[in-house]
C-alpha cells in the first residue's frame, strides 16, 4: 500500500516543519513544508488513480443507500473550511435544521461535492462566497448545487471538463485532471 509511506513522509515533514523535535533553521522548516505539500499532492494522485481504477472496472455499480443531501453539503463544505478561509471565501450551506433525502453512494457523492466545492474555492476571487444549496428539481429529484462568484466555464468547455485528465490548460494549480471525470 503506497499510502502508508506517503502518510509517514507527510507526518515526519510536518513534525520537522512544526519544530516539534527542536529548533531548526528557517530554510529547513520551509523545505519540510514543501516536502509535506508535495507528498500530500502525490497521495491525492494515488487516491484519484485508485478511484479511476474502481469506476472503470467492468460491472462497477455504486453502493446505493439513503443519504441526506443537506448533511452531505455541510460535510463537503466543512472539509474545505480552512482552504476557503485562506482566501477569505465564505461557504454558505443549508442550515442544520434542513434535510433532503436521496438515494446514492454517500462516499461518492461526498467525493463529487468536495471536488466541486474545492474547484469553486480554487477559482473564485478572494473575499467572495461559495454557496452549496439543495432543492427538489423540476424532475422531482433531489439536487445539490454549487455556485460561486468566479468567472465561470466557457460554454464550449462545459463538456470537456468532464474528460479524463482535462484541466483546461492549467498546469500549476495542483489538480490531476481526474476529479470531475471521476465525479
Amino acid at each position: 500500500n503506497v499510502k502508508q509511506p506517503l502518510n509517514r513522509i507527510i507526518a515526519n515533514a510536518e513534525t520537522i516543519h512544526g519544530r516539534l523535535l527542536g529548533p531548526i533553521r528557517e530554510n529547513y522548516a520551509g523545505y519540510a513544508r514543501d516536502i509535506a505539500s508535495a507528498a500530500s499532492h502525490l497521495k491525492e494522485l494515488v487516491d484519484d488513480f485508485g478511484d479511476l481504477e474502481a469506476i472503470e472496472r467492468p460491472g462497477y455499480e455504486p453502493d446505493m443507500e439513503r443519504v441526506d443531501c443537506c448533511e452531505l453539503a455541510r460535510r463537503a463544505a466543512g472539509l474545505l473550511t480552512v482552504r476557503a478561509a485562506d482566501h477569505n471565501i465564505a461557504l454558505q450551506v443549508p442550515p442544520e435544521s434542513e434535510s433532503l433525502a436521496a438515494i446514492g453512494e454517500y462516499r461518492r457523492i461526498l467525493q463529487i461535492l468536495v471536488n466541486l466545492v474545492g474547484n469553486a474555492v480554487r477559482y473564485s476571487p478572494d473575499g467572495t462566497t461559495v454557496r452549496v444549496s439543495t432543492t427538489i428539481g423540476d424532475d422531482h429529484r433531489p439536487a445539490i448545487t454549487v455556485a460561486d462568484e468566479g468567472g465561470g466555464i466557457d460554454p464550449e468547455d462545459r463538456e470537456r471538463i468532464f474528460e479524463k485528465f482535462e484541466r483546461l490548460g492549467r498546469t500549476a494549480d495542483g489538480g490531476s485532471g481526474l476529479g470531475l471525470y471521476i465525479s
